[in-house]
């Protein structure tokens, strides 16, 4: 029904001047129209106006008139306001359920009360009735049904009673009336009504017929219709509340409240029947109920007559019948709890920290990886960790989960970060931090990436102010979640790895074991000496400290970060590779003699431990200096100071853009100082000054050819050179790529000429030979060309590398490269690619493997997913240890799935040595250590590399917000003006007169501004272990001329 109401017209009101309605020259705004009614103006006049005179009023008459329209008017209605104050509104709804609820409590307590005040050994009968008494007669097999039939009620208690009923029963009806919906008599036979009626209307007969006030009814029933209206008012509460109800809590409710009821109805039935028995007590028959549902059975009370030993086998037989389907669904809801996890309380979040990990699927890998070293961490211990993930938990999962270690720290919630409940459940606005990582696993990466940045998007519009760590895949999706605080893009981290892995031997072996937390006690109980220093130097990681705070640092503040950085490894052992200004956010490695510290600098060195955790021993310099003894007279102990700087069995040279006057090809930076290099006497190293001398320093220009690679060709080399230029390059294969200065060819080359293995208009080699190379290739194996693949061409044709020691780089692709891709890598020089196969020998030899010194093998996306998890790097690992055999002098680099599957890389299965390394790695997995498969060898060597293994530099930027930064200096994927960079010097026989590794370390500082961080041996030598072996060093390079 709806009603309109029409207004007066305003012509009908009033007419303006002449007789004109007012209306039709100024029109008044209409009011009170929805907005979906269109109004219109008034009507047109003619010339005939005499004629159209009626019609023109009508018509203004009823443009101008407005039309009010009611809605919802059915709702208006008596019955409708009733049913909304009692059924739908759910604030009054609950507050009535509550009302009969106590009501209903009410009568169950007041039938309790006339149990305890009736006495029926003084009398039994109707009301006004003279009372009889009886007595019970064991002997005899008939039943006194006076007992149970009369009952003594005190007025008092029978008025309470009676107002009790009356309003009961008002309310059913009601309730009745208003949820009727045209079947009668399904609202008749409901269980509820009936006991409504058996409990109500009697009590309102009685007061029409005074006799039967003493009537039995059986009240205690109304504990069920309690029941009823708790579980009722329950849900009406958590919707009030607006909060969702837990299906378990409400589940344990009801068994708990049917467990109740018939508690009470026994002991009420019983106690009323045997009235006519022993005549027990309320007492002895919830005695009696007790003892019989629980199964005990004492046997010393037991009814007598046979109407209550006939409620004992209905209630029995109930029992028997409603529990076990109570008790079947409680074990579901609990299992299915199980399944889901739960919920994070809001109490917890707001006492206790908590972190929050979001993945698509939880494989136990990840989940130790991430538990290792977020807990490896002293002040984390104290943080919970709620695990958001949209698949249930597998078994080995769960298994990790129930130890105790974890099962009181972690927390495993199944749901979706998409779901607004489902982050409410994980409290992630009360979150510390949310980690939220790729799954590699998936065929379609890209997808993936997609389903992390719609993750990252959802947690951020929920949760704005929790800190955001995300890890993407591919590097064109790194944009989209450029808002959160620490991304780890996997492609450009893994790429630029492996292609430093090809200058700087195993960049991936000194990366995995700086991003890791440990404590360097790996291998102490090895019974070879390279494997305990290998243990011990694992335990090196990077770590902050203020400059005006620091013990290390403090007394050289005002000097240059080379002299501080000398003076420190030579003091305490402490290796410092960078610093950051107050006023700049970007962090310098190595920036050389010229910088000179300050107070406010914070200083990022590598040590053992982090300084606030190190004692402090002074002894005599001397006395130190006594220990060391030059490498012609024998072993000598090791400085404690030395074992601390040494990075592992890596080498790596960080150095800094560097601009330095022509040398001859036989100047080397370790030259034996002619001026005291004879006698016994060990040569002495210059001293590094305070203050750079200015008159020393050359101005330093990025582009300028002041380097030995850029004079005229020689006289072998012909005038064929094809000059280089240094920029940057002019296309990026993806947006948010960090430009990065480079070698770049003048023009660039068309693409026809960048296919290796065919001729053109320009050229007609069709394989590697042909081309001539004076440096051995470089090949890289992939299955497409991805975007992440220009990260591996950009750190080897950076501006800082030698043009002479430019390497060819070789693409052999699964799949033919798309233009975009192309149009990228043409500016640089000595890049091809080829349609290839590395299990293929002869797209191998047409690459070119036989002039290759490095071959890397990238792991295929379409191999990344296997039914058995592990076998995905099944084919990977066989092709490559067929290359292994066919050319065993190439260094090959693999890229695997699974950091396990590392083992069989050179697999020789009757190699003691071999089983000697496996049986290590199990005693040092049982020692729980995080780093189990360090002592491999084709790890130890930077042979292998996993990307999982760097998962550990997003956690540990949890507690290091810098350690990002630094490992993409490191890699080269950023460069900041005045920073250092990353290369390695080899150590000859030549060079062993410098002794130990302190030494060197000293001497690098004070001949060429560099920071050694490791040590790199390719061979087992017979030296101590404080001398230098013929190997690789890594060290920070500055950019300071020198």
């Amino acid at each position: 029904m709806a009603r309109a109401k029409l207004p007066r017209s305003p012509s009908e009101g009033k007419t303006g001047p002449g007789g004109v309605p007012a209306g039709a020259s100024a029109p008044e705004e209409p009011h009170g129209l929805s907005p979906l009614l269109p109004a219109r103006g008034g009507g047109s006049v003619g010339s005939d106006v005499g004629q159209r005179l009626h019609v023109e009023d009508f018509s203004l008459d009823s443009s101008l008139s407005q039309v009010q329209v009611e809605f919802y008017v059915n709702e208006n209605t008596f019955k409708e306001r009733l049913k909304l104050f009692f059924i739908k509104n759910q604030r009054s709804s609950l507050r009535i359920r509550l009302f009969n609820f106590s009501l209903k409590l009410l009568t169950c307590l007041l039938y309790i009360v006339r149990v305890l005040l009736d006495d029926p050994g003084l009398g039994i009968g109707c009301w006004g009735c003279p009372k009889q008494k009886y007595t019970f007669n064991e002997s005899s097999s008939e039943i006194n049904w006076a007992p149970i039939l009369w009952v003594e009620r005190k007025m008092a208690l029978w008025a309470i009673q009676v107002i009790v009923a009356i309003i009961s029963f008002l309310e059913t009806m009601l309730l009745i009336y208003l949820s009727y919906k045209g079947n009668i008599w399904e609202q008749m036979f409901r269980v509820s009504f009936v006991l409504e009626m058996i409990n109500t209307l009697p009590f309102i007969t009685t007061i029409f017929w005074a006799p039967l006030r003493n009537l039995f009814i059986p009240v205690f029933l109304n504990c069920w219709l309690a029941k009823h209206a708790l579980e009722n008012m329950i849900n009406d509460f958590h919707r009030a509340i607006l909060r969702t109800q837990s299906a378990m809590f409400n589940q344990v409710l009801i068994l708990f409240c049917t467990l109740l009821c018939l508690l009470f109805t026994g002991t009420c039935g019983i106690q009323h029947l045997e009235r006519a028995g022993e005549n027990l007590s309320l007492l002895t028959s919830f005695y009696f109920c007790i003892v019989t549902f629980s199964t005990v059975g004492y046997g010393d009370v037991t009814p007598k007559i046979w109407p209550s030993q006939l409620l004992v086998v209905i209630m029995i037989c109930v029992a028997l019948v409603v529990l076990p389907l109570q008790f079947e669904e409680l074990v579901y809801l609990w299992m299915e709890r199980q399944k889901s996890g739960g919920n994070y309380s809001r109490h917890r979040a707001q006492t206790e920290r908590h972190v929050v990990l979001c993945v698509s699927s939880l494989k136990i890998d990840l989940l130790m990886d991430f538990l290792n070293e977020f807990y490896a961490h002293p002040r984390l211990q104290d943080y919970y960790v709620v695990i958001l993930c949209p698949t249930e938990m597998d078994i080995q999962v769960r298994r990790v989960l129930q130890i105790p270690l974890w099962s009181q720290r972690v927390i495993y919630l199944q749901g979706s970060a998409l779901k607004d409940q489902d982050l409410m459940r994980a409290k992630m606005d009360n979150g510390e931090a949310c980690f939220i990582l790729s799954s590699r696993n998936e065929v379609d990466r890209t997808a993936a990436d997609h389903q992390t940045i719609l993750r990252a998007w959802a947690v951020k519009d929920f949760a704005p102010n929790c800190p955001l760590y995300v890890q993407i895949l591919k590097p064109e999706n790194k944009f989209h979640v450029k808002f959160a605080d620490h991304v780890v893009c996997e492609e450009e981290c893994k790429y630029a790895m492996l292609a430093l892995n090809c200058i700087c031997p195993a960049t991936s072996t000194l990366i995995t074991l700086l991003v890791h937390t440990s404590r360097g006690q790996e291998g102490q109980e090895s019974p070879e000496q390279w494997q305990r220093m290998y243990g011990r130097c694992s335990g090196n990681e990077v770590y902050h400290v203020r400059m005006g705070d620091s013990k290390f640092f403090r007394e050289y503040q005002g000097k240059s970060f080379t002299y501080a950085a000398f003076h420190a490894h030579k003091k305490y052992g402490v290796c410092l590779i960078g610093l950051k200004r107050e006023e700049n956010k970007s962090i310098l490695l190595n920036p050389g003699p010229r910088h000179t510290l300050a107070a406010s600098d914070t200083c990022f060195y590598i040590n053992i431990t982090k300084e606030e955790n190190s004692a402090f021993i002074f002894k005599q310099e001397e006395k130190q200096r006594r220990g060391l003894v030059g490498p012609g007279q024998g072993p000598s102990r090791l400085p404690m100071h030395s074992i601390i700087a040494s990075v592992g069995t890596v080498a790596m040279d960080l150095q800094h853009t560097e601009c330095r006057p022509p040398q001859g090809s036989g100047a080397s930076k370790l030259a034996l100082p002619t001026e005291n290099g004879s006698g016994s006497r060990r040569p002495s190293i210059a001293p590094v000054l305070e203050l750079a001398d200015s008159s020393a320093l050359l101005p330093c220009d990025l582009l300028s050819d002041q380097s030995e690679d850029e004079m005229m060709p020689s006289d072998d080399e012909g005038l064929s050179v094809v000059e280089y230029v240094k920029g940057y390059p002019p296309n990026s294969p993806y947006i948010g790529s960090s430009p990065t200065l480079c070698h770049l060819l003048p023009v660039k080359a068309p693409f026809c000429c960048l296919r290796l293995d065919k001729g053109c208009e320009h050229n007609s080699y069709e394989d590697a030979k042909a081309y001539g190379f004076k440096n051995k290739l470089i090949i890289v194996s992939a299955e497409t060309a991805g975007n992440g693949l220009y990260n591996f061409i950009v750190p080897l044709r950076a501006y800082y590398r030698s043009r002479k020691e430019l390497n060819p780089i070789v693409l052999l692709l699964d799949n033919k490269p798309d233009r975009h891709f192309l149009e990228a890598i043409c500016c640089f020089p000595m890049v091809y690619y080829m349609e290839g196969s590395v299990d293929n020998l002869d797209s191998l030899l047409q690459c070119g493997i036989i002039y290759a010194d490095n071959l890397v093998v990238v792991d295929k996306e379409s191999t990344m997913s296997a039914e058995e998890d592990y076998m995905a790097d099944a084919k990977t690992i066989v092709n490559v240890q067929t290359m292994f055999r066919l050319f065993p002098s190439l260094s090959i680099t693999t890229e695997l799935t699974h950091p396990s599957n590392m083992r069989f890389m050179q697999f020789r299965a009757k190699d003691s040595y071999s089983l000697a390394l496996s049986k290590l790695e199990k005693r040092e997995r049982e020692n729980g250590s995080n780093l189990a498969f360090m002592f491999r060898l084709p790890f130890a060597a930077g042979r292998v590399f996993s990307i999982s293994m760097l998962d550990t530099l997003l956690y540990q930027s949890f507690v290091k917000d810098y350690m990002i930064s630094i490992t993409r200096l490191l890699l080269g994927l950023d460069t900041t003006p005045g920073s250092g960079y990353l290369c390695a010097m080899k150590i000859t026989e030549d060079d062993l007169w410098i002794g130990s590794y302190g030494r060197l370390f000293q001497k690098l500082c004070s001949s060429s501004a560099e920071i050694p961080i490791g040590i790199y041996r390719t061979e087992c030598h017979v030296f101590s272990t404080s001398e230098v072996a013929p190997g690789f060093l890594c060290s920070l390079m500055t950019s300071e001329p020198r």
